[in-house]
C-alpha cells in the first residue's frame, strides 16, 4: 500500500515536538543567565535520574573554544582504552542525534526515538505551571543523561552548552574531573563583557574537591579560576599543549597548531579518570616522554564535523573535479577566526603546492598559471549579536599576511531555523521574505575593510557569471561582495561560477557560524 504523502515519520514528529520548545528566535537564549536554573533539579526528580547522574562518571567541560575538540579527543582516547562511551556536545550541523554519541557513533534513530518519547511523556504529565516544560536545551541535555544512564556507558563526556554556572549540564554535583579550555570573548551579553566576568561563569562548573585543568589563560581569567578554585578546594592544575614528537611522526585527527592545547588538555582530564576509578596508578602517564599507545590513536583518529572540513562540491563533473572546493569551519569569535584564517590559508598554498608539482610533470606554458588559476571566495553568515568589525578585520588582516586575498565575498542568511529543529530530511527554510537587514550590514563592513586595505579595489581577476539566471537572486551586488537572500541561492551561483570559469579552481571559505556550516553540509549531501 504506497504511503500516505501527507504522514508524518516517526522521527519527524519527534522533531516537532523538540521544535516547540524553542522559546524564542535567538541562539543565545537568556535562560542561559540562570532563569530558575533550580527547575533543573525538579527535571531531574520528574525523570528519576538523580540516582543515575550520582554515579554517573562523569568529565565536564567549559570554556570559549576548544571545548567541543577537547571533548572529542578525551571520548576517542578513552573508547580506545576499551571503555563505553557516551559523548554530549553542541550544536548539532545536520542531524540533531550528533549531540549524542556512543561509542562514537551518533545514536541510532531508534535509540534516540525511545529515550526522546520516554523524557517527553513523563515531563509532559508532570510539568506544570510551576514547573513548565523544559525549554530546547535543557531537555537535550536531560536526554543526554538519560541516554547515558540506560546505555550504562563507563564515561559521560559532557560539553557545556554556553556559559557554566547556569549551564543544564550543570546539574552534575560529583564529576571526576572537570576541564576549562580557553577563554575569551563570546556571548558577553548573557556572560559578561570581561575575561574576568566570563571566566567566573566557567568556573560555575568546579565542584568542592574535584579536581580540575585549564589551559594556558590570559591572566585576567586565570587569577578567577585560581580564585574560585581555592574557594571550593578544588585542586587546579594547568594542562600545558601536546608535544608534537609524542604522537610518533603521526598528525592529530583535528586540524590547526591550536588543537595541540585542546589535546594537551584531554590527556589530562583521560589521565586523571582512569586514575580516580582505579584503572591507572597515579603518575604512570609521563606526559614529557611518551603516551600509552591508546591515547595516540585516539588523538590521531578523533574526528568533528564542520570544523577544518575540506569538501569538494559532489555535484560537479569527475573531470571537473576541483574546480569547486569548500573549506568549512564553525570559527565565530576573532581568536576561533584567526585560527580559521591560518588553516584555510596553509591549506590552500598546500593545494597550489601540490598542482605546481602535477604542472611539472605535464608542463604548462606560463609558469604562473597554477598560481593564477585559484580564486579565494568568502560564504559568510553569522549572528547578529556577534561583532563583524571583530570577526571580519581579523580573517582578511591573517589571510593577507600569508598573501591569501578574497575575490568576492558571499553574504547569505542561515537556512535553519531558529524557531525549528531539524533533520536531514526536513526542508529547509527558503522564506522568500526573509530579513537581509544584517547581511547588507555585514556587506558594509566588508566593503569598509576590503577598500581600506586595498585602497584603491582591483578587481580585474574577478570571476564573471552569466547574469541572466541571477539578477533575481542577487539582492545587493558591490564591486568586492553580494548578498543573496538564501543559501541555495548563493550555492548555485557558484556552481555555474565553476561551470563558466574551466580554467579557474573555486575555494570558498564557508566561516561565521556552525549554523551556516551545517547548512552548507545539507546542501551538499542533497
Amino acid at each position: 500500500m504506497a504511503q500516505d504523502p501527507t504522514s508524518v515519520s516517526p522521527y519527524d514528529e519527534a522533531m516537532d515536538a523538540l521544535s516547540s520548545l524553542i522559546t524564542q528566535k535567538s541562539r543565545a537564549d537568556q535562560t542561559n543567565a540562570g532563569l530558575r536554573f533550580e527547575l533543573m533539579f525538579d527535571y531531574v526528580k520528574i525523570l528519576d535520574l538523580e540516582d543515575s547522574i550520582s554515579k554517573m562518571k562523569i568529565i565536564h567541560v567549559a570554556g570559549t573554544k576548544g571545548k567541543g575538540s577537547t571533548c572529542t579527543f578525551t571520548e576517542a582516547i578513552l573508547r580506545n582504552c576499551g571503555f563505553r562511551t557516551g559523548l554530549f556536545t553542541s550544536p548539532h550541523l545536520i542531524d540533531v542525534r550528533e549531540r549524542f554519541r556512543l561509542d562514537g557513533e551518533d545514536i541510532s534513530e531508534e535509540k534516540f526515538l525511545a529515550y526522546f518519547w520516554w523524557c517527553w511523556d513523563r515531563l509532559k504529565e508532570k510539568c506544570t505551571d510551576d514547573i513548565p516544560m523544559p525549554n530546547l536545551f535543557r531537555f537535550l541535555a536531560l536526554l543526554a543523561f538519560k541516554t547515558f544512564a540506560a546505555e550504562q556507558v563507563d564515561v559521560a563526556i559532557m560539553e557545556v552548552g554556553l556559559g557554566g554556572k547556569f549551564d543544564a549540564t550543570n546539574v552534575v554535583q560529583t564529576p571526576v574531573v572537570c576541564g576549562i579550555a580557553s577563554l575569551g570573548y563570546d556571548h558577553t551579553e548573557i556572560l559578561g563583557d570581561t575575561l574576568a566576568a566570563i571566566a567566573g561563569e566557567k568556573a560555575g562548573i568546579f565542584k568542592k574537591g574535584v579536581p580540575a585543568f585549564t589551559v594556558p589563560q590570559p591572566d585576567e581569567a586565570m587569577e578567577v579560576l585560581k580564585e574560585k578554585a581555592a574557594q571550593l578546594d578544588v585542586p587546579l592544575q594547568v594542562a600545558y599543549p601536546l608535544d608534537s614528537k609524542l604522537l610518533n611522526g603521526l598528525n592529530l585527527g583535528l586540524v590547526g597548531d591550536h588543537q595541540y592545547v585542546n589535546a594537551g588538555l584531554a590527556i589530562k582530564l583521560c589521565s586523571t579518570w582512569l586514575q580516580s576509578t582505579g584503572h591507572l596508578e597515579p603518575d604512570s602517564i609521563d606526559q614529557n616522554n611518551s603516551l600509552p599507545q591508546q591515547f595516540i590513536k585516539g588523538l590521531t583518529t578523533a574526528t568533528l564535523q564542520g570544523r577544518a572540513q575540506i569538501i569538494r562540491d559532489p555535484s560537479l563533473d569527475i573531470e571537473s573535479v576541483g574546480d569547486l572546493v569548500f573549506y568549512l569551519d564553525g570559527a565565530h569569535s576573532p581568536e576561533s577566526m584567526e585560527v580559521c584564517a591560518n588553516w584555510f590559508s596553509l591549506a590552500i598554498k598546500e593545494d597550489d603546492r601540490q598542482q605546481k608539482a602535477s604542472n611539472e610533470i605535464v608542463p604548462l606554458n606560463n609558469s604562473e598559471t597554477a598560481s593564477k588559476n585559484s580564486t579565494q571566495i568568502l560564504l559568510f553568515n553569522c549572528m547578529s549579536v556577534r561583532d563583524p568589525q571583530l570577526l571580519l578585520p581579523q580573517l582578511v588582516k591573517t589571510c593577507g599576511g600569508h598573501g591569501i586575498n578574497f575575490n568576492k565575498a558571499l553574504f547569505v542568511p542561515n537556512m535553519s531555523l531558529y524557531t525549528k529543529v531539524g533533520s536531514t530530511s526536513s526542508l529547509l527554510s527558503t522564506d522568500p521574505i526573509a530579513d537581509l537587514s544584517w547581511q547588507l550590514t555585514l556587506q558594509r563592513v566588508w566593503e569598509n575593510i576590503v577598500f581600506g586595505d586595498r585602497g584603491n579595489t582591483n578587481n580585474s581577476d574577478a570571476i564573471s557569471v552569466d547574469g541572466k539566471d541571477h539578477s533575481e537572486t542577487i539582492v545587493k551586488s558591490w564591486e568586492n561582495s553580494m548578498v543573496f537572500s538564501s543559501l541555495p541561492l548563493a550555492i548555485k551561483w557558484l556552481r555555474d561560477a565553476a561551470k563558466q570559469n574551466k580554467s579557474v579552481r573555486m575555494q570558498v571559505l564557508v566561516t561565521g557560524s556552525l549554523h551556516l556550516v551545517g547548512d552548507v553540509m545539507k546542501l551538499l549531501k542533497k
